[in-house]
């Protein structure tokens, strides 16, 4: 008996989801920052046994948008419940029960098994872990509820138990040697721009998409050239920085962690553009690969 499905993880922004994922794959697929917005694509992440197949998707935060791109952005978490046999909702100590309560009634309407996390149970006190956990029994009786502590790993490993139980009889969706479904030159970019999030302040964080120009593999060496794209002229040189010392710290930055990531040596330049307004131009969104319906 083979066992295989679609597991959607999601939930309001900042709750761990990106944490959860990375941790239930096992490797460093989704970027991780504190600041919202970090997931912007649906990303999968592939585990595979001799007779199961789990294919993980992380999702964006649920907001209500205000630009063209955050439309595209919860459209992915909207299609998240239309193809998962598997949901798991997110939430943390912190966030009140009731945001987004119109979601949380979406996703009992779905009919699809829901797993519920409680993240972040070692910023609270069990008293606390035990008020939410009723509430969320209430709100979604059907669910099954676990407390968990992504960043400390603790109760993330029978989150993989529960998963199995619900999944579907059927052969694999991928082949059982994949670990994602995107390519290199993705995960080049979501590197830079989690440096670009770790960096710098305010808006321009959620103003910048960067494109892969050249990938070029050597045998001890990759060649990388990356385009940082901004909204506005002003954030060109707030990118660049005093004599280019910005820019120079974040690829000095994603330069370690890429090297990390395909066990190679990295050269790599940055180059900044002004691509004008482009979260609101659906020609520009769809060209940074952003699947438009």
């Amino acid at each position: 008996m083979h066992k295989s499905g679609f597991v959607n993880i999601i939930g309001n922004p900042n709750v761990g989801k990106s944490t959860i994922m990375n941790a239930l794959v096992g490797e460093k697929i989704s970027i991780i920052t504190s600041k919202m917005q970090t997931t912007r694509h649906r990303i999968k992440g592939i585990v595979s046994g001799d007779d199961f197949q789990i294919v993980y998707s992380d999702t964006p935060g649920i907001l209500k948008p205000n630009y063209k791109l955050q439309e595209t952005m919860l459209r992915y978490v909207d299609t998240a419940l239309d193809d998962a046999d598997v949901i798991l909702y997110v939430t943390d100590v912190v966030e009140k029960f009731d945001k987004n309560i119109d979601y949380i009634e979406k996703v009992k309407k779905s009919g699809v098994p829901v797993i519920l996390l409680i993240n972040k149970i070692d910023l609270s006190d069990q008293e606390k872990v035990l008020e939410l956990y009723n509430t969320w029994k209430e709100q979604l009786p059907d669910a099954e509820i676990l407390p968990i502590s992504a960043t400390e790993k603790f109760n993330v490993a029978p989150v993989f138990d529960m998963i199995l139980e619900k999944l579907p009889e059927g052969p694999a969706f991928f082949p059982k040697d994949e670990l994602t479904d995107r390519n290199e030159r993705f995960f080049v970019q979501e590197i830079i721009r989690e440096k670009i999030l770790l960096n710098y302040q305010k808006e321009v964080p959620y103003s910048v998409e960067i494109e892969v120009e050249a990938f070029k593999e050597e045998e001890k060496l990759l060649r990388i050239q990356a385009v940082i794209n901004v909204n506005r002229e002003s954030q060109k040189g707030i990118i660049i920085g005093h004599r280019g010392m910005a820019i120079k710290k974040v690829g000095s930055e994603a330069r370690k962690d890429i090297e990390e990531f395909f066990e190679k040596k990295v050269f790599l330049e940055l180059f900044v553009k002004v691509s004008k307004a482009w979260r609101e131009n659906d020609i520009k969104i769809r060209g940074f690969g952003y699947e438009m319906q």
